[in-house]
């Protein structure tokens, strides 16, 4: 198959296209001072020209010199808010007159595309499916929105500092399927996108763009913009050995490093709501003043609240220790018993919005300093 790319001023075809398909279209945009995700009608929605600094407990937004659409790394908010639902009604139930009733709450079918899935997102939309479509407890709203979901994956060409992808083996190539994949190449004299298909769906769509054949100087100017970005998490302090990660930490499950991350962890949660992966959730239930209805809800909740853990003798987790412990241990060790795969897939938000900047790669460096004789 041909190489084909998309002239930046078409963009806007791709996302008309992709709507008038009826899908609701979600994608990167800017509010309250990040780049989040949201609904997406046209291309002037997108963070045009615009990139993020992140470190440990620090993002700020800054202009870029040229005009990309994705010359950004990720923001607070992973595509999980949409196919997890941070609070959804599960059923309603009441009581008139001695005539019990209880209502299962069904959503109506809806077909979603996310523009601009990174690597990373795609593996951790991938680690989703295994824990909520793949075992043997399925959670039906997941996979209802799941169903009929239209990716368009991104190639980076830019990545943060808290970026480690190149460690988890989950970019900033994209190697898993996608329904269409975009390199962005942005430079003095040209700005398009490379574009190719990976489903027939994609490749329904990419015949109802103006595309052109892509020439090997485009090709070469794709693959050294992705491999830069590749270059530069290799090199940087955040880089690290994840072969053995699962026994690194079984080794070291008294190790006193522990104790240490306590000291500065605020059991916030922050980390785990920031997760693409991260999917512990709990239910409420609830009734008016006179008993005759009620309901129940699921939401998000996180192993660094006490009551996750909460059994009749009190918490099994009760301190920030344990909490953390259980955290990291189980995205980098034990999801490998329950998931055949890491829970962590190096996109570093969990680094980036952490309020006192505790570092995961930092943590595994000092357990493995802290074995060495």
């Amino acid at each position: 198959m041909e190489s084909l790319k998309l002239r930046a001023e078409h963009l806007e075809v791709l996302i008309h296209a992709i709507r008038a398909d009826g899908y609701q279209l979600y994608g990167p945009l800017l509010d309250n001072g990040a780049i989040t995700y949201g609904e997406i009608g046209t291309a002037s929605d997108l963070p045009q020209g615009w990139t993020d600094e992140q470190e440990g407990g620090q993002y700020r937004l800054k202009r870029r010199a040229d005009k990309a659409y994705f010359g950004y790394a990720v923001g607070p908010h992973s595509w999980k808010q949409y196919l997890q639902l941070p609070r959804r009604p599960v059923w309603k139930a009441s009581n008139s007159g001695g005539d019990l009733q209880i209502l299962e709450i069904e959503e109506a079918p809806v077909k979603l595309a996310f523009l601009g899935v990174r690597s990373c997102e795609l593996h951790g939309i991938a680690i989703q499916d295994r824990v909520f479509s793949q075992g043997n407890y399925s959670n039906e709203s997941y996979t209802r929105r799941r169903a009929e979901l239209f990716t368009i994956a991104l190639e980076c060409t830019t990545a943060a500092d808290t970026c480690f992808c190149m460690s988890m083996n989950t970019g900033p190539y994209v190697r898993l399927p996608s329904d269409l994949i975009l390199t962005e190449v942005v430079n003095s004299d040209t700005h398009f996108l490379l574009i190719r298909s990976g489903s027939p769906e994609g490749e329904a769509i990419l015949k109802q763009l103006p595309t052109e054949i892509a020439t090997k100087t485009d090709l070469k100017q794709a693959i050294e913009a992705v491999d830069q970005t590749a270059q530069k998490m290799r090199s940087g302090p955040r880089n690290f050995d994840s072969s053995d990660l699962k026994e690194l930490l079984y080794r070291n499950y008294d190790s006193p490093i522990w104790d240490k991350v306590a000291e500065r962890c605020l059991s916030c949660a922050n980390c785990t709501m920031a997760c693409p992966t991260c999917f512990c959730s709990t239910v409420e239930d609830s009734t008016d003043l006179t008993g005759t209805k009620a309901e129940r809800w699921e939401r998000w909740d996180s192993c660094f609240t006490a009551d996750l853990s909460h059994l009749s003798g009190g918490p099994v987790r009760a301190d920030t220790r344990t909490q953390y412990r259980q955290w990291m241990t189980h995205k980098l060790a034990t999801w490998y018993d329950q998931f055949d795969s890491s829970g962590c897939v190096g996109c570093g938000r969990c680094i980036t919005w952490c309020p006192v900047g505790i570092d995961i790669t930092e943590e595994v460096q000092n357990i493995r300093a802290q074995e060495k004789p």
